[in-house]
């Protein structure tokens, strides 16, 4: 088995700085009551701001800092979303206090060997808006413990494993190994400074000392003794939630926000091998402002998952929006994905080849005229001709007409509204019919109709369709054009 383990250091910064599309200085409080700063952005760092200062110091050296408090929940919610995410390079995933762990064995072919999968994580995660360090073991433990204190490592093998752990810190052990400050005062104190000198010091000494703890860390990281780890299963419904440091009604920081959460949703479907029709965007205004949130069901105009085109219409979506407040959060909702084929393509292929997509001039004109503007017209089961078809709602499957019909005779292109009287043609003007329609008594008197149909030939030679009243006093009329 090769792990990777993937630890994102400055999660509880990267929480609220991923949907920024700005540089101004923002900082992370710890909690209450003596808040003190764990973390700052590279603006706030300039400005003096480091962890462990107080909220008041912090503000002195910088007056425009914008502070935080931490979110344990937003935190976890995150780890969540990125495990979503992962599940487009393996399917075998599990959550740790902080890395996610991804048993790529079986995809490294698929990948190209490691170097190519870190490219692949480490931009992607870039797009989701984290920054994370990666590193490989053979074992889920000793790849947590690499990625945090030697990032960048690639152990694939047994011997390799145990250099590379020997050579870690003591604060090794504390990283999801829950040791407490007196177990690794007491290694300290017998002059042990790194893992390798913990595994040199005789086992019956550490259990006497009450160190049995350090024993079975070491050997599950050594892979001794087994480790088995809860899988993780990605929900079936995605919910991808994006607070934003400061409320906002600008277009562009809604967008650049949109962008972090279509990331995950991409991976997501990516995982399941489908694609989407339709997704809905929330947007949560401040609170005690008007409404709650605002709904946006953005439908994509075909059974996709290209993330350009979900970007697309929603900026049509948010630019003919009128917010009734500004926003603080984002939320991504979708479900119900469908498997999506492959798309085809020759080997002789090239750029201009690719076919129209008339299902995205649709939702992008229904996005930026409204949903009822936008109309579409589809057949319907009548003899009548003027009954004969139905509006519907664009992008939606339209009526069918009943199976089992014959096909009728050809209608016209152009159908006049209302028929117009005319003159008895000629005899040998009219080329094709009678086609008798008797139709539509259930409808009222002004709705009966009985017509005898012909084609007929114009002086210039236009092909028209006319028709006869059947009752008195048997009037002509002409209904359409062919061309």
């Amino acid at each position: 088995m090769l792990w990777c383990a993937l630890y994102l250091p400055d999660l509880a910064l990267q929480v609220f700085t991923r949907g920024r599309s700005d540089s101004a200085p923002l900082a992370v409080l710890g909690p209450r009551p003596r808040q003190r700063v764990v973390g700052a952005c590279p603006a706030a760092v300039a400005c003096g701001v480091e962890p462990g200062l107080g909220r008041a110091g912090a503000l002195a050296l910088a007056p425009a800092l914008l502070l935080v408090d931490r979110d344990p929940g937003l935190e976890r919610a995150a780890l969540v979303e990125v495990a979503s995410w992962a599940a487009r390079f393996t399917p075998s995933i599990s959550l740790d206090s902080s890395a996610v762990l991804l048993e790529v064995q079986a995809s490294l072919r698929l990948f190209g060997g490691v170097p190519p999968l870190c490219e692949a994580i480490l931009g992607g995660l870039g797009e989701l808006g984290f920054d994370g360090r990666l590193a490989f073991a053979p074992t889920p433990l000793a790849a947590c413990w690499l990625a945090r204190f030697a990032p960048g490592s690639q152990v694939c093998e047994g011997p390799a494993l145990l250099a590379a752990i020997d050579a870690l810190p003591l604060a090794a052990l504390a990283d999801g190994g829950g040791l407490d400050a007196a177990t690794l005062e007491l290694l300290s104190g017998v002059g042990a400074a790194c893992l390798g000198d913990v595994r040199r010091l005789p086992r019956s000494g550490l259990a006497r000392r009450q160190a049995r703890q350090v024993i079975d860390l070491l050997d599950r990281a050594c892979g001794q003794t087994p480790d088995p780890r809860p899988w993780f299963a990605p929900p079936e419904r995605y919910t991808g939630r994006l607070p934003l440091p400061a409320p906002t009604d600008q277009v562009e920081s809604l967008l650049f926000g949109l962008r972090r959460l279509l990331g995950g949703l991409s991976g997501w479907l990516e995982a399941r091998h489908g694609g989407l029709e339709a997704f809905t965007l929330v947007l949560e205004h401040e609170r005690n402002k008007h409404e709650a949130e605002t709904r946006i069901e953005i439908i994509l105009g075909a059974l996709c998952r290209d993330m350009a085109r979900c970007q697309l219409l929603a900026r049509e979506h948010l630019s003919r929006l009128p917010l009734v407040a500004p926003v603080e959060a984002l939320r991504l909702e979708a479900d119900a994905p469908q498997p999506l084929a492959p798309p085809g393509a020759d080997l002789f292929d090239g750029d201009g080849s690719r076919p129209a997509d008339p299902g995205l001039l649709l939702a992008t004109l229904k996005a930026r005229l409204g949903d009822g503007s936008v109309r579409c017209l589809a057949v319907h089961s009548d003899h009548r001709p003027e009954q004969a078809w139905r509006h519907h709602v664009p992008l939606q499957n339209p009526p069918r007409a009943q199976a089992g019909r014959s096909a009728p005779p050809p209608r016209p292109l152009w159908l006049l509204a209302l028929p117009r009287p005319i003159s008895q043609p000629a005899p040998d003007a009219l080329l094709a019919g009678p086609e008798r329609i008797e139709s539509g008594w259930w409808d009222g008197e002004a709705a009966d109709v009985c017509r005898d149909y012909f084609v007929a030939r114009r002086p210039d030679h236009s092909l028209v369709w006319v028709f006869r009243e059947r009752r008195a006093p048997h009037g002509w009329f002409l209904h359409g054009y062919f061309a």
